[in-house]
């Protein structure tokens, strides 16, 4: 097995990264080694300082990619490096000494509580109407979960009948890196989940499994990652304050600042989420500094005063 194949293999079984992160990292392989024009048996010939170097000047010069993507391409590089490095077929990481393009810095984008009120309350009847078609339902039970719960789209695919808790009202989720959390679910989530569950089960005509996927399509089948975007999409394009991007994930930031916003811990909030760092977790205080210039200016003792310093 060649060093690449070998490293992917090692991601995947090892590491516990998702199909996708592989064929991210794959393809990113394949292409520097095509500008360093050698074959994937010859992989440890291109892993040198000069030939990193004039990849990253490739990227952010000639190829006219974004500083975060020809970030990606050299943080792959770096991983894969380091494998070798472990693996004894490389005496040091010389990706660790090129130089990553400037990001700057975005802060998430998120909804307002307004606009995630307006879609809940559009779409109640998908809930309670027991003639509602199977897809309707299935697409609003997508958005309540991401927005009860900040998983992610991976996590929420992943889920099986078996991950709910109904007597404890919680989710088991299974993170980044194999690694487990749960997630507390408020009372309307759990009532949903349950009608949705009775749907299928008549849908499919059989009483289901606890191993077998929570969410299924019309067919029974798992979910795959782009029909759950065109749900989230189709869902929110209901809604007339939401005029930008609708994504799952964007419905994951709209809950960590919600949170936040209302006094939430941030350690709790790292939890919720399954970061690995704070840091990750940190980036909404940003969003929510409007929040915080607020709850300064009513609490602090010389804003009080309009800023005097006499009593």
């Amino acid at each position: 097995m060649n060093p690449v194949d070998k490293y992917l293999k090692y991601l995947s079984s090892v590491r516990r990264y998702s199909p996708r992160t592989v064929e991210i990292y794959s393809d990113i392989l394949a292409r520097y080694l095509a500008f360093c024009e050698v074959e994937p048996e010859n992989a440890l010939k291109a892993m040198t300082l000069g030939d990193i170097r004039d990849y990253q000047v490739f990227l952010t010069k000639d190829s006219n990619l974004g500083a975060r993507t020809a970030g990606q391409h050299l943080s792959v590089l770096s991983g894969f490096c380091s494998f070798l490095v472990k693996e004894g077929l490389l005496e040091s990481n010389p990706a660790r000494l090129v130089k990553r393009p400037k990001v700057e810095k975005r802060l998430p984008v998120f909804y307002r509580e307004k606009s995630m009120q307006e879609y809940f309350d559009k779409t109640t009847w998908k809930t309670e109407d027991i003639n509602i078609k199977y897809k309707e339902r299935l697409s609003r039970m997508v958005v309540s979960l991401l927005f009860a719960t900040g998983m992610r789209r991976s996590e929420l695919i992943a889920l099986r009948i078996g991950s709910v808790d109904f007597a404890r009202n919680v989710i088991h989720v299974r993170g980044k890196g194999n690694k487990m959390r749960e997630i507390p679910m408020i009372s309307s989530l759990s009532e949903e989940l349950l009608l949705y569950l009775q749907s299928t089960e008549t849908l499919l005509g059989r009483s289901r499994t606890a191993a077998e996927p929570l969410l299924v399509s019309e067919k029974g089948r798992e979910l795959y990652p782009m029909a759950v975007e065109r749900m989230v999409k189709a869902e929110l394009g209901e809604v007339d304050s939401i005029a930008g991007r609708k994504s799952p994930h964007l419905l994951r930031h709209t809950l960590a600042t919600e949170l936040l916003e209302k006094g939430s811990d941030l350690n709790a909030i790292k939890e919720l989420l399954g970061h690995s760092s704070l840091a990750a977790t940190q980036v909404y205080t940003h969003n929510s500094i409007g929040k915080l210039k607020t709850v300064y200016n009513n609490a602090h003792p010389r804003a009080k005063k309009g800023g005097n310093n006499g009593d």
